[in-house]
């Protein structure tokens, strides 16, 4: 049997805990929310209008290039500061562009209480699924 090397031990652990974080910061694992697909999301807030917060965690400026409709937007570096805002009587949908800020809301929010599900690839999976967006 051959013997691994120290060297390519030790690329197979940064290359293992570069993958764990990577899986940590879309909220693939270590997350208490949930994970949907654009058409899940879709489904869900179709369902549950009334029951639902749909949180726009991009910059302003991304907001205005289209978000989906009945979006409230926080954009994430100041969500602590306004989550006075965020109803903690509903489902909180929350997405960005590709899912890494949404996953990092996310995470502070269900830390919080909240009841929170991440889209997950953001509003440009929504888009490929050709899902509705308002500018």
């Amino acid at each position: 049997m051959k013997k691994i090397s120290s060297s390519n031990l030790i690329f197979l652990l940064i290359i293992g805990l570069g993958l764990t974080y990577y899986l940590y910061l879309k909220g693939y694992i270590f997350s208490d929310f949930q994970n949907l697909d654009p058409k899940s999301a879709y489904s869900l807030i179709e369902k549950e209008k009334d029951n639902v917060f749909i949180l726009d965690v991009r910059t302003p400026q991304e907001y205005k290039e289209g978000h989906i409709p009945d979006s409230n937007l926080i954009p994430l570096d100041s969500l602590p500061n306004q989550i006075d805002k965020i109803p903690r009587d509903k489902k909180i949908i929350v997405y960005c562009r590709s899912g890494m800020r949404s996953a990092s809301a996310s995470r502070f929010l269900s830390s919080l209480g909240y009841d929170v599900y991440n889209i997950a690839g953001g509003i440009n999976a929504w888009k490929k699924e050709r899902l509705p967006v308002e500018r």
